[in-house]
């Protein structure tokens, strides 16, 4: 079967997941199902799992679940859930985890789920297709919340000035398509002194409304500490995420699990010797980047980032409260 994309950095995910005869394996994101067929591809005798919050990704996936039949099981919901999808299947441990954080190709490339600017489409933005739309928070929040959200989520400097245009926008008008408020956004900041390529000036404040619309900080957090419990001794985990504050949560997350985080003072240990054993080992310094033939064939790709880690048989860390 041929799928609609192929996933970022499949090669460098599947070595460092090196999928064994007889292994269990959870894909958290499938999205449009690169990296679990690469996992059945691997070996004859690899069951996988895998797990997605869009309707339209586990339709997709039927396909997928008929070929392999008794070897793939595609179950939807929040990868954030992994562990309690899982163990209603009986399943209470598995040898490697991965995860594509961020938005499938297939749902910013339709322009119905409104998650690009590229096309206009309805400005909706949900991967589950339930709650809280784009346009909901466009149309709700006040001008100071606005500007918080674009400038934390999206890293956005000219925040304020977005905000204000769009609350004096939707005094006009309601917000309700991609191509609106992108021209929103664009008629607030510029595109910026003719030249060079640069980035559309809507693309912080999308990612930032993606974010928000969807927790994708809250899941992702949830889903290192499901991950944390679920995995067996010596089980791989390999992230990749493509956006900063996403890459930082992983970073620091392992970093703290591996004990390697730096100590508050010299003159204290980096590793309190009461405090808990490190939960994951990290086979590499840094994460991997993807190589410079695939950033040419798929631009996308430039800023991924791939973290990768070994479960120890140390216990699991507590939540923090």
């Amino acid at each position: 079967m041929t799928m609609i994309h192929k996933p970022v950095m499949c090669e460098e995910v599947i070595t460092a997941l090196a999928p064994c005869p007889g292994e269990v394996h959870v894909d958290g994101t499938f999205g449009n199902g690169g990296y679990s067929q690469a996992l059945l591809q691997s070996s004859d005798d690899v069951h996988v799992y895998a797990i997605d919050r869009d309707p339209e990704a586990i339709r997709r996936g039927t396909v997928m679940v008929e070929r392999y039949k008794g070897r793939f099981i595609l179950m939807e919901g929040r990868f954030s859930e992994m562990e309690a999808l899982l163990v209603e299947r009986g399943v209470t441990a598995v040898h490697g985890i991965t995860l594509d954080i961020g938005v499938s190709s297939f749902q910013l490339e339709t322009a119905e789920r409104g998650f690009s600017f590229q096309v206009d489409g309805p400005l909706d933005m949900r991967m589950d297709q339930s709650g809280e739309s784009a346009a909901d928070v466009i149309a709700s929040r006040s001008e100071g919340e606005l500007a918080d959200i674009l400038f934390k989520l999206g890293e956005e400097p000219k925040a304020r000035r977005i905000a204000k245009a769009i609350v004096a926008a939707r005094e006009e008008s309601p917000i309700l398509r991609t191509g609106h408020l992108a021209s929103i956004i664009a008629g607030a900041i510029g595109h910026g002194p003719p030249g060079k390529k640069k980035r559309h000036p809507a693309t912080r404040s999308f990612q930032a409304l993606r974010i928000l619309v969807n927790d994708e900080l809250g899941e992702l957090t949830r889903a290192l500490e499901a991950a944390e419990r679920l995995l067996m001794p010596q089980g791989r985990l390999a992230i990749v995420a493509f956006h900063s504050l996403e890459d930082r949560i992983v970073k620091t997350f392992l970093a703290e699990r591996a004990g390697r985080l730096p100590s508050v003072s010299r003159h204290i240990p980096t590793q309190d010797s009461e405090g808990p054993l490190p939960s994951f080992h990290l086979p590499r310094k840094g994460a991997i980047k993807p190589g410079a033939d695939e950033t040419t064939a798929n631009p996308r790709a430039r800023s991924a980032r791939l973290r990768v880690a070994i479960r120890t048989d140390a216990p699991a860390w507590r939540q923090a409260a």
